[in-house]
């Protein structure tokens, strides 16, 4: 199922480029991306990291953990309500525009729904509800696609396309909160863990009355959230600083030439954050306490052929990008084909990476992984500054590659180090004895 929506998502964004691409002008269009990128990095700040803490709280605790929504609920409505109010501030700065500075301020209802799409999601991959989440990955991209459709159709202004995405991301919000009620209220169990009555608990472990005991604040909240929020934010600088930096430096035609490319990319970075972060980061919280072979299984053999995968797609989206765009988006985007080309070498190392990260997570290193896509992200910064000047949009594509590879160096290095160690790495007969356990028909 999450193959599936994978594929839906991939469509859906892509199509949503190509339509606005083809129905705005370049400038247009490059005001719309480049605000929608700058929405995408603050969506971070809105949920704060909570997703993440609640998939590895729930990871160690269980049921215990219901302790930690309410506190953790109150947090990100106060870090959604500033950052949403940050962004309107923003949006005034644009003024002397007034369709430019309406784009923005309507574009600032996203990030609600991206917040409340994050928490619904944690809240399905804990029920295990991989067929809900899948649906909630699709569908906000084919409502977008409608919206872009009408603006095709018949001739609307990049101020009526916005004006879609507010509405479909009001219709998302309304959507989560009818999702997360139940969650909320504790009327659903957890995959992988026993049910515990919320009023009475009549035995309890020696070390369970000392998790029961301790409150949870929104200042430990977000004291615990911090790493998550941080590694969120990094990771999103990867993925829509440049085109920040290319409006800005180069102007919006610069910003929507690089636009497209970089929605592709986005769209095949979908599928190790799904394999990893929606489906097995939940199950590696609790392997890493409980089932020491699962993870080193994960990390040779996931590690392994993730980075193959990400060698395969890269060629595939490298090869297709330079006779598909041109086509697809007309002779003012030729350019957009070779920046693809580019960008495509960073997808092994994206894909690695991922695999090797999700071990850190889990493995009680948080706070090393984000220290290291700090470093990632200074890289990319140094980058941006050095090769946009001087390359233009495929000087911003050569930067995004440099990080990516630095990136997954410093995760692989300190996975090998400090989660692995000295261990026996299992064989391909382990792998497969693993995956066939408890399977009569398997030999």
């Amino acid at each position: 199922m999450l193959g599936l929506s994978q594929v839906g998502v991939t469509i859906a964004a892509f199509g949503t480029q190509i339509l606005l691409a083809r129905s705005l002008s370049q400038e247009a269009f490059g005001t719309f991306t480049a605000a929608l990128a700058v929405v995408s990095l603050t969506a971070p700040l809105a949920v704060f990291g909570v997703p993440e803490l609640w998939l590895q709280r729930f990871g160690r605790e269980g049921e215990r953990a219901h302790r930690w929504i309410g506190p953790s609920l109150r947090v990100v409505a106060v870090a959604t309500a500033v950052t949403v109010a940050g962004m309107l501030a923003w949006s005034l700065g644009e003024w002397s525009d007034p369709e430019a500075a309406g784009v923005r301020a309507l574009l600032t209802s996203v990030v609600v729904a991206q917040a409340g799409l994050a928490l619904v999601g944690s809240v399905q991959q804990l029920q295990g509800d991989y067929r809900g989440l899948s649906a909630l990955q699709v569908a906000p991209h084919l409502a977008r696609v409608l919206v872009v459709l009408a603006v095709w159709v018949f001739g609307l202004s990049v101020f009526a396309a916005a004006t879609g995405y507010a509405v479909v991301a009001a219709l998302a919000v309304i959507a989560c909160v009818i999702v997360m009620r139940p969650f909320v209220r504790r009327l659903t169990a957890l995959d992988g863990h026993s049910r515990v009555a919320p009023a009475k608990a009549p035995t309890r472990s020696i070390s369970e009355p000392a998790v029961r005991a301790s409150r949870v604040g929104a200042a430990r909240v977000t004291g615990a959230a911090t790493p998550f929020v941080l590694g969120n934010l990094f990771y999103l600088i990867g993925m829509y600083l440049g085109t920040v930096v290319a409006a800005e430096s180069l102007g919006p035609a610069a910003a929507a030439v690089l636009a497209v490319p970089m929605s592709v990319l986005t769209a095949v970075y979908l599928i190790p954050r799904i394999v990893y972060q929606q489906y097995f980061l939940a199950r590696l919280h609790r392997w890493s306490v409980t089932d020491r072979d699962a993870v080193l299984i994960a990390y040779r053999w996931g590690g392994a052929g993730m980075l193959v995968l990400g060698a395969i797609i890269a060629a595939l989206v490298a090869l297709g990008g330079l006779p598909v765009l041109p086509f697809l988006l007309g002779p003012d985007y030729v350019e957009s084909a070779a920046v693809l080309a580019v960008l495509a070498l960073a997808i092994p190392f994206r894909f690695g990476g991922a695999a090797v990260a999700a071990l850190l997570t889990s493995g009680g290193l948080l706070r090393r992984k984000v220290a290291y896509q700090g470093v990632g992200a200074l890289m990319y910064l140094v980058a941006l500054a050095v090769a946009t000047p001087l390359w233009g949009v495929r000087g911003t594509a050569a930067a995004t590659v440099v990080a990516e590879i630095v990136l997954c160096a410093l995760f692989w290095i300190a996975v090998r180090r400090r989660v692995v160690g000295d261990d026996h790495l299992p064989s391909w007969r382990d792998l497969r004895r693993r995956l066939t356990r408890g399977n009569p028909g398997a030999s």
